[in-house]
C-alpha cells in the first residue's frame, strides 16, 4: 500500500507545536496499515520537523528559548538578510533539526514511544502557512 497526502499547516507563532494529531487525522489510510512507514517532508527551509516530548508544553518553549540563544539573529556575519533578521537563524535551526521525519508504523496507529510526539517548529516570526507531504507504505492487512 502506498499513500500521499498533502497536509497544510495555517500560520503558526514561532516556536514549537505539538501537530501530532492534525497528522494522524489527514491520513485515514493509517487505520488500514498493520506495519509500515510513514515519512513526512516539510516543503520549507526556515522550519523544522523533529519527534519529542508530548506531555508538557514547557519543553516546547524551553527548546525554543536554547535555539534562539544558540542562533540568535542579530549575529553580524549573516550576509543572507534581504528576507528579514529571523530568516538566516531560521535556516541554520531547520538545518539542525531537520525537515523529514520517518516514522514507524504498527497495526494502525503510528508506533511512538508513551511521551513522543511530532513537532512541527516555526523558526520566523511571520513565517506564513506552511505544507508537509505525507507518504504511507506498508502492508493494509490488520492481523485479527
Amino acid at each position: 500500500m502506498w499513500c500521499q497526502q498533502e497536509i497544510r499547516l495555517p500560520a503558526l507563532e514561532r516556536g514549537f507545536h505539538l501537530i501530532t494529531d492534525r497528522v494522524v487525522e489527514a491520513l485515514p489510510d493509517l487505520a488500514l496499515c498493520r506495519v509500515g512507514l510513514l515519512h513526512l517532508q516539510l516543503l520549507h527551509t526556515s522550519a523544522s520537523l523533529t519527534l519529542n516530548e508530548n506531555a508538557d508544553p514547557d519543553v516546547r518553549h524551553d527548546m525554543d528559548a536554547f535555539l534562539r540563544r544558540l542562533v540568535p539573529g542579530d549575529l553580524p556575519y549573516f550576509r543572507h538578510t534581504m528576507e528579514g533578521p529571523d530568516d538566516m537563524p531560521a535556516h541554520v535551526i531547520a538545518s539542525l533539526l531537520g525537515t523529514q521525519l520517518t516514522l514507524a508504523v504498527r497495526d494502525g496507529r503510528l508506533a511512538l514511544g508513551t511521551w513522543q510526539g511530532i513537532w512541527f517548529g516555526e523558526h520566523r516570526d511571520h513565517g506564513g502557512s506552511r505544507r508537509l507531504i505525507a507518504t504511507l507504505s506498508g502492508d493494509p492487512e490488520i492481523a485479527n
